[in-house]
C-alpha cells in the first residue's frame, strides 16, 4: 500500500543515508555468513560487494554531498570503495592481473581500514548510538579479521564472522530505522538520538 501522506524532504533531496546503511549491512551480512563458514565465497557475495556494498554506497555518498554531510559523504564513499576493492583484490590475482595477497598484506589493508572506522567512530558520539554501535562494532569487526589472517587461526575468523552479522544487522536496523521514521513522522525505530 502506498502512503497517502507525502513525506517532507526539506531541501528538495531525499536522505541516502538509509540506502548506504542497508547497502552496507547487507553486503556485511553476506560476506560474514561466509566467514562464520556456513558457505563458500561465491559470485553472490561478490556481486553485492561490486553492485549494492560498492556502487550504491558510493551513490549515497556523493549524495550526502549535495546534502552537505562531510560525515555521509566520506564514510559511504569510502566503504562504497573499501567493498569494489575488496572484491579486486579477490578477482584480479584470478585474472592474472597481480599476485595474491599475502596474510600479512590483507593485515595491512584491513588494519588501515579498521583504524579508519575508528576515527570515525568519533564522528558517530555527535550523532546517534545506532551509528555509534555499527562503527563501534565494525572497528572490532576489523580488528578480528586481522587476528585471524595474522594468526591464521580459523576460530578467529568464524568469531569475526558472528561479530560482523551483528554489524551488518544492526546497520540494517539503522537504515530502516531511517526509512520507517521518516515515512510515518515519528519514531518507529529508535536509534538513541545524542542530546
Amino acid at each position: 500500500m502506498i502512503p497517502t501522506t507525502p513525506v517532507v524532504v526539506k531541501d528538495g533531496i531525499a536522505n541516502p543515508a538509509p540506502l548506504g546503511l542497508c547497502a552496507f549491512g547487507m553486503t556485511t551480512v553476506l560476506l560474514n555468513i561466509h566467514n562464520a563458514g556456513f558457505f563458500e565465497l561465491n559470485a553472490m557475495i561478490l556481486a553485492m560487494g561490486i553492485f549494492y556494498g560498492g556502487l550504491a554506497q558510493v551513490i549515497a555518498g556523493i549524495i550526502e554531498a549535495k546534502k552537505n554531510n562531510t560525515f555521509g559523504l566520506t564514510a559511504f564513499t569510502s566503504y562504497g570503495f573499501f567493498w569494489l576493492s575488496l572484491v579486486a583484490l579477490i578477482v584480479m590475482p584470478k585474472l592474472g592481473w597481480g599476485t595474491k595477497p599475502t596474510e600479512g598484506a590483507m593485515c595491512a589493508y584491513l588494519g588501515i581500514w579498521g583504524f579508519f572506522t575508528f576515527c570515525l567512530f568519533f564522528g558517530t558520539l555527535k550523532l546517534n548510538r545506532a551509528l555509534q554501535f555499527v562503527f563501534g562494532s565494525l572497528t572490532i569487526l576489523f580488528a578480528l579479521l586481522v587476528w585471524g589472517d595474522a594468526t591464521g587461526d580459523e576460530s578467529i575468523k568464524h568469531l569475526a564472522g558472528y561479530e560482523g552479522i551483528i554489524c551488518g544487522l544492526s546497520a540494517i536496523y539503522t537504515g530502516i530505522a531511517g526509512v520507517l521514521n521518516e515515512v510515518y513522522g515519528r519514531t518507529v525505530l529508535p536509534i538513541g538520538t545524542v542530546k
